[in-house]
């Protein structure tokens, strides 16, 4: 599990977060292999922690069981080929999008598929708790679920806990194979859910301290030792709306008419105030009555377990990142009940079921490891219900480089490294005087203290804290859009046959020059007060993608869907995107940072630090597609290209 990068106390103020459990080893089908010649195999429903050696004996009969049931609907070859054809710029069915209702009909589950499903499940004595377009959950003792799937439960020694798993893996009668996709809920790591209405207080407050860059450059750290064999600029304050619409070529497009809906976990209960006060604060326009709209859950759950008054900052950033560079753009927040897949995949259905948007930006994810191919069909199926009605997902990238530091193994995130949504991968972020774009590094840090004597940088330059996420998928094929693009040693790092590479654009994530959010917080005297700081992330960088496809879907005057055939189709163009490499000025970059060393003001002392940019572990950002940044980041003629499509 990925730490909370949205806890405002963090000093890097990346803000990606986790997602607890499970999930999602997309691009891989859920193959159903001959078990025996009743039954049907449910590929990936053992975890691949439920090993020989960890298994500690039979889970009780009486152990209560909640799962799912993922209905695979009447055409789910259909499904994944259609939303294929309608993303593709080469087909002839491109942009031929279905509504919600028709796509349901066509793809979804039918009403004899889905009693079906119910009988056979009632039938082993579990009981139906709910039925949605998507799934049948039931609940009952273990001796009912191993009945229904045709598997025993075993507890497994995982980490220094114990948890439930099958021994081997589900099935299905073989009559329903064509009905089920998956079964999810058999294991139960990390543990049950338990539910409660009341989500916390905001977080503590968490402020930067000065000197400050308004623009990149503009205020240069005189007194401070040199890097890289030059006096370096102090950090950004924070970029604005109107400096970053003048970086990525907005122009006049302000996405009027566009739809945008975010999806995270859990909702700030402050959001409408502090959106609208940053909104004026800060040169932005006003919010709109009915511009901002909430879909939330009837319970919230896992409350402590997923740390939910930490979301509240991330919510804040996605609202007011998308209205600060699309400030016509509709937008609704769709909050999760908890940071689990279940609820999670729930938020995304919200979306696509009732078609909120045309534009999804997600700012969450794991690692790859962390997966469990269970889910994979299940995030696949509603992206691909996405597409085929003209909606395209956004997931940032991560932001812990190439994953080694934060967990030992080099590996992408995930959902990013799905072959059916945009993963939005990070950079450092000059804008000059008058907003002009300067340039941009891939977005990887390294730290150094100031000595004590203040006249170096102890051990300069310094740990590796944080950068964009990327690299080569261990579990995901590579898509078709990427052939011919990406470099061959990066799509065949992990296979000779080839797989996902992760990113496919980029935009502004580095911390230290990040974007400005304003937020509601509990100061130290237990009052809530508005407070302003800079954040950063790949987490900026996917609402601020999201934004840009606003303008961009403006632009074009019709829907966009799932956009990475045509951002791969479009690479190489002139004036369409930025080319993102670490040495654009041809020497290192740093920037100098100040921080309170409590986190609030002076009282603490003061910290400071030099920050390299450019250096994502073992990642780089090179010229042409690159696993740091993709094909780079949207240049001016990035959004005007659509109007040619």
């Amino acid at each position: 599990m990925r730490s909370n990068r949205a806890k405002l106390r963090a000093m890097s103020m990346a803000a990606t977060l986790p997602m607890v459990a499970g999930a999602l080893a997309l691009g891989i089908p859920a193959a159903h292999a001959a078990d025996s010649p009743a039954r049907q195999a449910l590929k990936g429903t053992k975890p691949a922690w439920a090993t020989a050696k960890a298994d500690k004996g039979a889970t009780a009969n009486s152990a209560q069981v909640n799962a799912r049931v993922y209905l695979a609907g009447r055409d789910a070859a259909g499904l994944a080929a259609y939303a294929k054809a309608v993303s593709d710029p080469a087909s002839p069915s491109y942009g031929k999008y279905l509504s919600a209702k028709k796509a349901q009909a066509r793809f979804g589950a039918t009403k004899a598929q889905v009693a079906a499903v119910k009988s056979w499940l009632t039938s082993a004595g579990l009981t139906v708790t709910s039925v949605t377009q998507h799934y049948v959950a039931v609940s009952g003792d273990a001796a009912a679920a191993e009945k229904a799937f045709g598997t025993k439960l075993h507890n497994y020694a995982k980490g220094s806990a114990t948890y439930r798993a099958p021994a081997q893996a589900a099935s299905v009668p073989a009559a329903l194979q064509s009905a089920v996709l998956t079964v999810t809920g058999l294991d139960n790591a990390p543990h049950k859910a338990n539910h409660d209405d009341q989500l916390p207080p905001p977080d503590a407050v968490f402020k930067n301290s000065g000197p400050f860059s308004s623009y990149f450059g503009s205020n240069i750290a005189s007194t401070l030792p040199d890097a890289y064999g030059q006096k370096i600029p102090y950090a950004i304050k924070g970029y604005t709306g109107k400096q970053l619409r003048a970086a990525y070529g907005a122009g006049s497009y302000t996405g009027k008419g566009v739809r945008v809906a975010i999806t995270d976990a859990y909702a700030s209960p402050t959001i409408a105030f502090d959106a609208g006060k940053y909104a004026v604060t800060n040169g932005d326009q006003a919010w709109t009555t009915g511009q901002l709209h909430q879909v939330l859950p009837d319970k919230y759950s896992r409350i402590k377990e997923c740390k939910a008054a930490g979301w509240y900052g991330e919510e804040t950033l996605d609202v007011e990142a998308v209205h600060a560079v699309a400030p016509n753009a509709d937008v609704t927040y769709v909050g999760s009940a908890s940071c689990y897949d279940d609820d999670l995949l729930d938020s995304l259905a919200k979306v696509v079921d009732n078609h909120l948007a045309d534009i999804v930006s997600n700012s969450w994810g794991d690692t790859e490891a962390s997966q469990t191919p269970d889910l994979a069909a299940a995030y696949d199926q509603v992206f691909q219900l996405g597409a085929v009605q003209g909606i395209g997902f956004y997931f940032s990238s991560g932001d812990n480089g190439d994953e080694v530091a934060n967990t030992g193994t080099k590996q992408v995130d995930s959902p990013a490294n799905s072959a059916w949504v945009t993963a939005v991968g990070g950079t450092s972020l000059a804008v000059g005087k008058d907003n002009s774009y300067e340039w941009e590094t891939g977005w990887g840090t390294e730290k150094a203290v100031l000595a004590a004597d203040g006249k170096s940088w102890t051990n300069f330059p310094g740990a590796y804290t944080g950068g964009a996420g990327g690299g080569t998928s261990k579990t995901v094929p590579q898509p078709y859009y990427q052939k011919g693009i990406v470099p061959k040693a990066l799509a065949t790092a992990n296979n000779a046959d080839g797989n996902r590479v992760v990113p496919d654009i980029a935009a502004i994530a580095d911390p230290n020059t990040g974007f400005l959010v304003g937020q509601t917080q509990t100061f130290p005297d237990g009052t809530e007060q508005y407070s302003e700081y800079r954040i950063g992330g790949t987490s900026l960088a996917a609402p601020t993608i999201a934004a840009i496809q606003a303008l961009a879907e403006e632009a074009r005057g019709k829907a966009i869907g799932f956009a990475n055939p045509l951002i791969y189709a479009d690479y190489g163009k002139k004036g369409v995107f930025h080319d993102v490499t670490d040495h654009p000025t041809g020497t290192d970059l740093a920037v100098a940072r100040v921080d309170f060393a409590n986190g609030y003001d002076k009282a603490g002392g003061l910290l400071y630090s030099v920050r390299s940019l450019g250096k994502d572990s073992s990642l780089s950002a090179v010229k042409g597609y690159d696993d740091v940044t993709g094909v780079g980041s949207p240049a001016d003629g990035y959004v005007q290209s659509y109007r040619k499509h």
